[in-house]
């Protein structure tokens, strides 16, 4: 027995920041990065997918379903989407600026986390930061004593909205960049607003690396930066560019058909993992994460490795990324952000929504009429299951009641080793509907691959819609369909399959 205990403290210490102590079963202890073995049968390989799942970190972000994003900064006085470092600090002058309403609208609007550009490539920092006067501190605003980052730290504090900064790795301004010496730039600043702006939900960093003033390009210590960040605000997702969380691939909010979680990495062997844990480094996988298809069984079959390193899928509700009067009729409207949201966390993936206040220092009217509308057409929509009150039979399955409890943590499964199931939802009474809602319990793992949802009429069943991965959650439309008996075939799960919730519903009803 003691043995045996040393050999789990050895295998906690060499997957130490990939652990997952929160969710274990009597069978494995659960984490979020496996590795392969050249041995491994495809059966091994589907059931080490099927156990590998969320950090606590990662499993809070997907939870959050809507995030968004705020871009402001020089770019908003020059009318440029990228500035070049050379713009003068006095064009920044919001007169209106109210953090508290970017945060209240974004909260009206059912966005649950925000994350703040606090330096974007131009190198004008929204804080008053001791590392350079390209800053809000040489600006006229507030007589150069403003901090736009401390205002919407203090805005989401006191409306209860996840806060993050995004921090661009490219800097078109700092002499420095090019050299070694700007990662330690780059520390101090990451420092400063990891220290004093209290909790700190999301860090954002994107993949630009262009050159500096000195015309060179910086290689970035990813790995310094993740180890401050985990030290500071262990908390926090790390993304895009980073270990948490990856890109889903397009800017344009849509995410794939089939969104796996767990996806092979090939950039990892287990002498560099015990390394790095050792060192109390987390990184970044790495692997084909752009493809139309990430992680079904002929993708990780080769892997060396998998790991739980979700999707999100990032837009912004006008064509560019920062405010330009001249987009003002060309904001997404709310039946397009509906679609948007389907196709994104009815993906499995989390709706990073960019809203780019404007010069005066507000979230502009069009923008915040267009959010509250959407978010109305989603409440008409998903204000009431009606599937609620069914009975529900599921001969090889238990816990059925769970699907219908309102209670992620509830779920329900199948008995034995079974990977296919058949449940019939007996509904109060006839329902018309057209959208299926699914949620597997991802602390346990993805791992429904391919399902079905019939419904009986006249004594015969007909397919309404059918999907392949579930994950966090799953949204279908169809036309509309009229019945009181349905029933959900689980066709292929790589293990046991998990619902925490199954729901149908009529669009734009209430």
């Amino acid at each position: 027995m003691l043995t045996k205990i040393k050999k789990m403290k050895s295998r906690s210490l060499l997957f130490g920041f990939f652990l997952v102590s929160l969710y274990a079963s009597p069978q494995a202890i659960r984490k979020n990065f496996v590795f392969l073995q050249p041995t491994d049968t495809g059966a091994d390989i589907v059931r080490k997918a099927a156990q590998v799942v969320p950090s606590a970190q990662q499993l809070r972000w997907q939870q959050l379903e809507v995030t968004g994003f705020f871009h402001f900064g020089i770019n908003t006085f020059t009318g440029r989407e990228w500035g070049d470092g050379k713009e003068d600090p006095k064009l920044f002058n919001p007169a209106q600026f109210d953090a508290r309403q970017w945060v209240r609208t974004a909260k009206e609007a059912g966005i649950r986390q925000v994350i703040l550009t606090a330096k974007h490539h131009d190198g004008f920092c929204l804080w008053p930061t001791a590392t350079t006067v390209h800053s809000v501190k040489s600006s006229p605003w507030k007589a150069g004593k403003g901090d736009v980052v401390k205002e919407v730290a203090a805005a989401c504090r006191e409306y209860q909205v996840g806060f993050g900064v995004y921090l661009s790795p490219w800097d078109r301004n700092a002499p420095v960049y090019g050299t070694e010496e700007y990662n330690t730039f780059f520390v101090s600043q990451l420092t400063e607003l990891l220290t004093d702006y209290g909790r700190v939900d999301e860090v954002w960093f994107d993949g630009a690396n262009g050159e500096g003033p000195n015309g060179k390009k910086q290689v970035y210590d990813f790995d310094r930066w993740y180890r401050l960040i985990r030290r500071l605000q262990p908390a926090a997702v790390i993304a895009i560019m980073g270990p948490d969380v990856r890109w889903v691939g397009t800017e344009t909010g849509y995410g794939r058909e089939q969104e796996w979680s767990v996806v092979p990495v090939n950039n990892l062997d287990t002498k560099a993992i015990a390394e790095k844990s050792q060192q109390g480094i987390a990184f970044r996988p790495q692997g084909d994460m752009r493809g139309d298809d990430l992680g079904s069984r002929e993708k990780i079959k080769y892997a060396k490795g998998l790991a739980w390193y979700p999707a999100e899928t990032d837009v912004s509700i006008r064509p560019g990324w920062f405010f330009h009067e001249k987009e003002n009729d060309k904001i997404k409207t709310p039946e397009k952000l509906l679609d948007i949201y389907y196709n994104s966390v009815g993906r499995n993936g989390v709706l990073l929504l960019n809203i780019p206040p404007d010069a005066r220092g507000l979230v502009h009217d069009s923008d915040a009429h267009h959010l509250l509308v959407w978010k109305e057409l989603l409440d008409q929509t998903f204000s009431g299951n009606l599937a609620t009150g069914a009975t529900i039979k599921s001969e090889n399955g238990r816990h059925a009641g769970a699907m219908l409890d309102n209670d992620y943590k509830s779920y329900w499964t199948t008995n034995g080793k079974d990977t296919t199931a058949v449940i019939e939802y007996m509904l109060k009474g006839s329902k018309t509907f057209d959208v299926l809602l699914l949620q597997e319990n991802i602390a346990l793992g993805q791992r429904i691959e391919k399902f079905v949802l019939e419904y009986q009429e006249g004594g015969q069943w007909k397919k309404a819609t059918e999907g392949t991965t579930v994950g966090y959650k799953r949204l279908l439309r169809f036309t509309p369909v009229t019945a009181g008996k349905l029933r959900l075939r689980i066709l292929s799960s790589r293990s046991n399959p998990t619902l925490s919730a199954f729901g149908i519903y009529k669009q734009g009803t209430k």
